[in-house]
Parts: C-alpha cells; structure tokens; sequence
C-alpha cells in the first residue's frame, strides 16, 4: 500500500501536553479501528504549529476520511513517491 505524508495544521501543536497527546492518539486509534485494514498510522512528528503524520492507506480519501472522522485537519497529504537517507548517498 502507498505511504503518506500528512500535514496537519494546529496552532501551538509543539506545546499540547502529554495528555492531550495521548488523548490525539486514543482518538486516531479509535477511528483506525473502526476504518479497518485499508489504513495504518505510522508515526508522527509534533512542531511548534504542525504535525506531520505518516500513514500506509489504500488511497488518499482513506486518509481524508480518517481525518473528517477524527476531527483532525489534513491541511496537506502527499504521497511518498521514493525515500532517500545517508545510504542512499552510497
């Protein structure tokens, strides 16, 4: 399945609590399960105004429809065409 990109918009992201977080988490997990197989949550990286999420989904409207499900703006989702890191330099 493709990978994603997903760019989320939210003021002062960087200073949510590790509750609110975990709350974010309990919350994508929950409608993770409710969607099924045809979409999986990798990681994410929390900033001072974003968070960039990285996701495997059958498509992008999986990842919209995760997103207007949750209550989380997906402001930008990109897939993952290649990925490069320092071995890629050898």
């Amino acid at each position: 399945m493709p990978k994603f990109v997903i760019e989320r918009e939210i003021p002062d992201a960087g200073n949510l609590s590790t509750q609110e977080l975990k709350g974010i988490a309990q919350k994508s997990c929950g409608v993770l399960r409710e969607l099924g197989p045809q979409i999986q949550w990798l990681e994410s990286y929390v900033t001072g105004n974003k968070i960039y999420c990285i996701y495997i989904a059958s498509n992008e409207d999986a990842i919209r429809e995760h997103a207007s499900m949750g209550g989380f703006p997906a402001n930008s989702v990109a897939q993952v065409e290649a990925t490069i890191d320092p071995t890629t330099a050898e």
